[in-house]
């Protein structure tokens, strides 16, 4: 059942936004010569990205068919209202705990808007997915993903693909963002 959780410290919400920020910093790294940094964005993990979305799809976690839960006002980076949703689900033999949170905008969006017309308002869905023992021990084992709401990835504006261990190693991002989350679970929606 969905309960409705925000993430404490709005202000220090980095997130998936934050990486545009990152990819400005770091300039080309993140660009044709992303290739260094790998933990992220590869074609492995893209391909991972897209078993996931039809495993989330199958289970009306996402699409046009998804369970509609209570929205809350949400916050940066994710959008003014959310909605989330934290269960498991199977991507090939493997069944995992995900959290899957729905971004809605513009700002100033209602929560009556989402809750009469989710699918008008969607403008990302951003995914956390718990895989296998040793996918990246570092970070719990989490699989990050960001997608549109038609199910394809979304991408920095250099075209990096946001699926895997998103900019892990950087200061900013998916995983430096979760890092701080009390429990060291990379979760803020079960954090006081």
């Amino acid at each position: 059942m969905q309960k409705d959780r925000r993430i404490p410290g709005a202000g220090a919400a980095l997130g998936i936004a934050a990486i545009l920020a990152v990819g400005v910093s770091m300039g080309g790294a993140i660009g044709a010569g992303h290739k260094k940094m790998q933990p992220c964005c590869d074609d492995a993990s893209i391909a991972y990205s897209k078993s996931l979305w039809a495993a989330l799809t199958e289970a009306r976690l996402v699409g046009a068919s998804a369970i509609n839960t209570r929205p809350y006002e949400g916050q940066v980076p994710h959008g003014a209202v959310l909605q989330t949703i934290d269960t498991s689900v199977t991507v090939g033999k493997h069944t995992g705990r995900v959290v899957v949170k729905k971004n809605y905008g513009p700002k100033g969006l209602s929560l009556t808007d989402v809750w009469t017309a989710p699918n008008k308002h969607l403008k990302a869905v951003t995914v956390m997915f718990k895989r296998e023992a040793g996918y990246d021990t570092d970070n719990a084992d989490w699989f990050w993903a960001k997608y549109k709401p038609d199910g394809s990835l979304d991408s920095t504006p250099q075209g990096l693909q946001l699926a895997g261990r998103v900019m892990k190693g950087a200061d900013k991002g998916c995983i430096a963002c979760h890092s701080v989350a009390d429990g060291k679970d990379y979760l803020f929606i079960n954090d006081k």
